[in-house]
């Protein structure tokens, strides 16, 4: 098991009913077939006869993405494969979106990691081309309230969350 690498306490309930625990740790940042693997042989391998049912005890390195007890093993993989792709922004959709959070979802709706919310703003008006516009008229920056035009985009268009000082990742509603 990698240190950093999301993974789950998966245990055998027959064991577990019968006052033993066994289980192993898998990594789940693999395919859905070879987690599925790695529980039958826990489960070939448990002190009951004839093992088939097992839950999730426990979870590492989800970075506040819960993880439930009779987690799907597809949903775990995918969700481990974009935790590795993506980091603590997808780990921050998750937690804002709880169950309803889906990795096609964060691909469609990420913009970005910024510096505020009006950093993305400006950086908005620049892919438009207005920051140009705004030069050729000799409008300086300094007249432009990035904050009101900002709270304005974050309204109904979009949403953040605040991760440190100076990041805040980005998402379309």
């Amino acid at each position: 098991m990698s240190n950093d690498v999301p993974c789950v306490y998966v245990a055998c309930l027959a064991a577990y009913n019968n006052g033993k625990l066994h289980g192993q740790w898998i990594d789940c940042d693999q395919d859905t077939a070879d987690i599925w693997a790695e529980i039958e042989e826990m489960l070939s391998n448990s002190p009951e006869p004839d093992a088939e049912e097992w839950a999730v005890h426990d979870f590492e390195n989800w970075q506040g993405i819960e993880i439930s007890e009779c987690e799907d093993i597809e949903r775990l993989a995918k969700l481990a494969q974009m935790l590795t792709e993506h980091g603590a922004a997808f780990a921050a959709y998750c937690q804002h979106y709880g169950n309803d959070a889906s990795p096609e979802d964060f691909t469609e709706y990420y913009m970005g990691e910024y510096k505020s919310e009006e950093d993305f703003a400006y950086e908005q008006w620049e892919e438009l081309g207005l920051i140009k516009k705004l030069e050729e008229l000799k409008i300086f920056d300094s007249y432009i309230n990035w904050k009101a035009i900002a709270r304005d985009l974050f309204i109904d268009s979009y949403f953040s969350v605040d991760v440190s000082f100076e990041k805040v990742y980005v998402f379309q509603r």
